[in-house]
């Protein structure tokens, strides 16, 4: 039986929301330590990190908690999740990204650039490191959603602490951002747009290579309890 339309309005909503946390907290962290220096590249990464891990438990059961376009297309790509709810979630995580950005700039102004994720190794390095780690936490994603043996209760930390060390990684060189919708944000209601397709080409191409990857992985080491 197909899901009714206030259930998908209820999975769309939720991606709206997890992902406007997700720039309230995580680049609103970064906007506050571009000012004041509270936080330093750890805490920001943290405060990323732990935010994804939040919003996983509250939404997750609801929608999956994507709050990521990459991660919805690589889902898509490996048939875990409907073409049909594909663009509806892209849109809404889109509007949530741009919706916290926008709360950003009204409280605290365009200190930091609002987050804006800006590349300072070049075009290529970052689209491989950006491309890089996002292969790297969809394998993550991929593979604690099938891996049985792992309490789920333990699925939101792990998430995040892969979260959490991309950013410290990565962050200083090439925004961590992994994510476009993270990136489209600042990017608008900034009006910063430099290289800014970066951040759209590394992260879906980055997850689907993960998701390619998880898949081969399980099918060379098949395990009964998947």
């Amino acid at each position: 039986m197909n899901p009714s339309p206030a259930l998908h309005i209820r999975r769309y909503v939720a991606e709206f929301f997890g992902t406007l946390l997700l720039v309230v907290f995580g680049v609103g962290s970064s906007m506050i330590a571009a000012k004041t220096g509270a936080f330093g590249i750890n805490g920001i990464a943290f405060a990323f990190g732990l935010v994804v891990a939040v919003v996983i438990v509250a939404i997750g059961k609801t929608s999956g908690a994507h709050i990521n376009p990459a991660v919805t297309l690589a889902l898509w790509s490996q048939r875990h999740f409907p073409a049909r709810d594909v663009l509806p979630y892209i849109i809404a995580q889109c509007v949530g990204a741009i919706a916290g950005s926008a709360i950003l700039l009204r409280l605290f102004g365009s200190m930091g650039t609002v987050g804006a994720t800006l590349p300072v190794i070049g075009a290529a390095n970052t689209i491989v490191i950006e491309g890089a780690y996002s292969a790297l936490l969809a394998f993550v994603v991929f593979y604690v959603g099938a891996q049985m043996r792992i309490p789920r209760h333990y699925v939101p930390a792990i998430v995040g602490m892969t979260v959490f060390v991309g950013a410290r990684l990565t962050g200083p060189i090439t925004g961590g951002s992994f994510n476009p919708a993270r990136s489209l944000g600042p990017a608008l209601v900034n009006g910063i747009w430099d290289q800014h397709w970066i951040y759209w080409l590394a992260p879906i191409v980055g997850m689907w290579i993960g998701a390619r990857m998880h898949a081969l992985f399980r099918k060379t080491f098949p395990l009964h309890h998947q």
